[in-house]
């Protein structure tokens, strides 16, 4: 995490915060991203979120997840990429 910029260290931090999560960091990276959390309320915050996202996530099961779901994101996806309306739930 070395950056010129003042506030590179946040934007570095949201690339690498899942080595971080995951115990996949250097030892040196990760003492300098421990350092810049006590420093950043920002950073310290969208930790925590991503650490409860994570968490939520973790806690869903597969039979939660309505088998539709991926078919009507790419559809909303691609109604947004040609500038149509979003399909409503009953389309």
């Amino acid at each position: 995490m070395r950056c010129a910029e003042p506030d590179c260290t946040c934007r570095e931090l949201t690339q690498v915060l899942t080595d971080y999560l995951e115990g996949a960091m250097a030892p040196r990276d990760r003492a300098q991203l421990e350092s810049h959390l006590e420093e950043c309320e920002g950073c310290a915050n969208y930790l925590s979120q991503m650490r409860e996202t994570v968490h939520a996530v973790r806690g869903l099961r597969a039979r939660e997840a309505v088998p539709t779901v991926p078919a009507d994101l790419l559809a909303a996806f691609r109604a947004w990429k040609q500038d149509e309306p979003l399909p409503g739930p009953e389309s």
